[in-house]
């Protein structure tokens, strides 16, 4: 009886905050680190402010492909703000407490931001396949308008159906253990924290990862699949090496992309064995592209390089394709 009533005032608590652990299995030299994240996160900022500033000043880059460039840069600088700042608090200074409603805030902008990083892949991949597989139509379809429409409709897209994740997870009654091992506040380990069934919350989060990464995954292959075909048909080698050239940076980090993304979601599988494995890659996932986008773009596209040297006043001839 007194077992009892142990359980049902332990079921009657609500815990008042988290505490983000970091990365399980390594709490005692974890703050390590905290170097090369911190330079990551700095490297992403920096890089995709001067992707801003050189798509801002040069006029030759005010073209859609460059304007979906520019705000995958501010969603990319949005989505490693959300995290890294508190990441870097629990490795320098063990500030590990969260309160609920930020938890539960920062679960939202995660989704929001990698909805949204998706979504603009898709509209990437879109621009590229009516450039190379209808040029003459091209300047009719991909306009100002476009972009910006494109751009409003992946935003509602994200904000509106991710919504539930949080708003799912703060139904819950965590009544026990507030230790989340982990550096953020995902939505399986949070939730895995909870008293009562959580089975709605799963299936929420694995309708919605089908339901907008693979309906965008869909669209890409497809996009692309219809580029090569099209680039194939074409007499000409050098036409078909210039074509596919344009695609190579997009197709570089989509791949990185999607592919984290299942390995993410396959290791998740393995975390009671590996806990690390899917936690690093979580993170990694989240500050590595933002990181890696720029320089891809920069390193690839002669135009953006050629813009890069006129900002930083180089005198540079680039002949590179």
């Amino acid at each position: 009886m007194l077992q009892d009533l142990r359980d049902s005032n332990s079921s009657k608590f609500q815990v008042s905050e988290f505490i983000l652990m970091g990365f399980p299995g390594i709490h005692s030299w974890q703050h390590w680190l905290s170097l090369p994240l911190a330079l990551l996160y700095l490297l992403a900022l920096s890089a995709n402010i001067l992707i801003l500033i050189i798509i801002y000043q040069e006029a030759t880059l005010h073209q859609p492909m460059y304007h979906f460039l520019g705000i995958l840069a501010v969603v990319d600088m949005g989505l490693t703000t959300t995290i890294m700042p508190k990441i870097l608090a629990i490795l320098w200074f063990s500030a590990k407490a969260i309160s609920l409603p930020e938890c539960f805030v920062q679960m939202y902008v995660i989704h929001c931001f990698v909805g949204m990083e998706s979504g603009i892949f898709v509209c990437m991949a879109i621009d590229r396949y009516v450039a190379i597989c209808r040029p003459l139509h091209y300047p009719s379809i991909i306009t100002e308008s476009f972009v910006v429409k494109s751009t409003v409709f992946m935003a509602l897209r994200n904000s509106l159906s991710t919504t539930l994740v949080p708003v799912l997870a703060a139904q819950r009654h965590y009544c026990s253990q507030n230790q989340i091992e982990h550096c953020l506040c995902s939505n399986l380990g949070v939730t895995s924290l909870s008293c009562d069934d959580r089975t709605i919350n799963s299936i929420y989060q694995l309708v919605l990862a089908w339901t907008l990464m693979g309906s965008d995954l869909g669209v890409i292959v497809l996009s692309y699949a219809l580029i090569l075909h099209s680039v194939l048909k074409l007499n000409s080698a050098e036409a078909a090496s210039k074509a596919l050239s344009t695609c190579t940076s997009h197709l570089i980090l989509i791949l990185f992309f999607y592919t984290v993304i299942i390995v993410i979601s396959i290791t998740h599988t393995a975390a009671m064995t590996v806990p690390l494995v899917p936690v690093l890659l979580n993170v990694l996932h989240n500050v590595i592209p933002p990181a890696l986008n720029p320089m891809v773009y920069a390193l690839k596209n002669k135009e953006l390089r050629q813009g890069f040297y006129k900002v930083l006043k180089l005198n540079i001839k680039d002949n590179n394709a």
